[in-house]
């Protein structure tokens, strides 16, 4: 789980969206918990990691297992 906010920026900048974006297509308000967990100093929840797994349709284990590396395997619409 180390390496999840490291997956989610190659996942939002390979759909070329910005942390604003993406945090309001997840839901978010603001695009500041985006960026902590990019940066690594916030976990994502559950709840986040879900979201992430369905919009870029990747797997939890993608995601979260940091032996695993992540791809996308269609791009999300924008």
């Amino acid at each position: 789980m180390q390496r999840f906010g490291e997956k989610l920026r190659f996942l939002r900048i390979n759909s070329q969206l910005s942390q604003q974006e993406l945090a309001l297509v997840l839901g978010l308000t603001a695009r500041g918990y985006i960026s902590e967990i990019e940066a690594g100093k916030k976990k994502p929840t559950a709840e986040l990691v879900l979201k992430v797994a369905r919009f870029f349709n990747v797997t939890t284990d993608e995601l979260l297992k940091d032996e695993i590396e992540v791809r996308q395997y269609e791009y999300p619409p924008h």
